[in-house]
């Protein structure tokens, strides 16, 4: 009974033991600056937190987005919902790691204040990107997919940063815009709400061409091109006799698409059908003539 009681005892001295020795591993001193200590422990702590952080977010981005694609409807508002997450679980792991390692946010704030000012007076501009970042997740006026145009450039948004938006535009160049411009100039969303969009083609025909028959191969080449929504009327194929021009009767081809993106492609396709519809009508299209009439006459002395 008595060499049980010790080696019950001998085993309690071996874990304080081996307690001892990890509380003066967790706790060395690896180098300490005023009141801040750096110790395994706390390196320990702040991974943990950080691996911890890394989870949440991963699987908020599975929880919210799933499997949707930026073809789905619902995509741009969740995606938006996730980085709103995502930003929310950088400062607070920001200010929990502040914590740690013993420097206090306040502390921080009031001992910086005068440097955060001077700070502030020169990064204006990326303060106001940071706030119209926010409020474009927030109020989502774009979103991702969506065709817009900005600064006489259009393009399809890629991703929505906090300080910026990636746009690429119709020649494959992703272009890097600043968020204040979506916020503070004008942006045209062709693709906000819904994505059908009118656009138009004009030509312009000899003056002895039949207006009747324009109209007609005009209408049948929208309604053979496939990018052309023809199954609604809602937004129908229409033809507009526009002018009599100098040279030419000018029509204008409508049509509806939901393809904006590549809408300029959808116009060349377009006039390469009717330039050949037109010569196998035998309708000429003009090119812009003078008539110049000279008058002679007898020179008095």
């Amino acid at each position: 009974m008595q060499d049980k009681e010790n080696k019950i005892l001998e085993n309690l001295d071996n874990i304080d033991t081996d307690n001892h020795h990890i509380d003066g591993f967790l706790n060395y001193e690896i180098f300490k600056i005023s009141d801040f200590q750096l110790t395994p422990g706390v390196l320990i702590i702040i991974a943990v937190l950080l691996v911890l952080t890394w989870a949440i977010i991963k699987g908020s981005k599975r929880l919210i987005i799933g499997s949707r694609t930026e073809m789905d409807v619902e995509f741009g508002r969740r995606h938006s919902i996730y980085m709103i997450l995502k930003y929310l679980m950088y400062v607070i792991s920001f200010v929990l790691v502040l914590e740690i390692i013993g420097i206090g946010v306040n502390a921080l704030l009031v001992g910086s204040a005068a440097l955060l000012v001077g700070i502030g007076m020169g990064l204006q501009n990326i303060f106001s990107d940071l706030v119209s970042g926010l409020f474009l997740l927030f109020e989502r006026p774009i979103e991702l997919g969506d065709v817009i145009e900005v600064d006489d450039v259009v393009g399809k948004i890629q991703v929505i940063k906090l300080r910026h938006t990636v746009v690429l535009d119709r020649d494959g160049v992703n272009l890097i815009v600043p968020n204040h411009k979506f916020v503070t100039e004008k942006v045209i969303n062709w693709s906000h709400n819904k994505n059908e969009r009118r656009f138009m083609v004009r030509v312009g025909v000899d003056y002895s061409s039949d207006p009747k028959e324009v109209s007609t191969i005009l209408k049948k080449v929208a309604k053979a091109n496939s990018f052309v929504i023809k199954e609604s009327n809602l937004h129908p194929i229409m033809v507009r006799f526009s002018d009599f021009g100098d040279s030419s009767l000018v029509f204008d081809l409508f049509f509806w698409t939901r393809h904006s993106f590549i809408v300029e492609n959808i116009k060349s396709d377009m006039r390469f059908q009717i330039f050949d519809e037109f010569s196998q009508a035998g309708i000429k299209i003009p090119f812009p003539q003078r008539d110049l009439h000279i008058k002679s006459g007898e020179l008095k002395s």
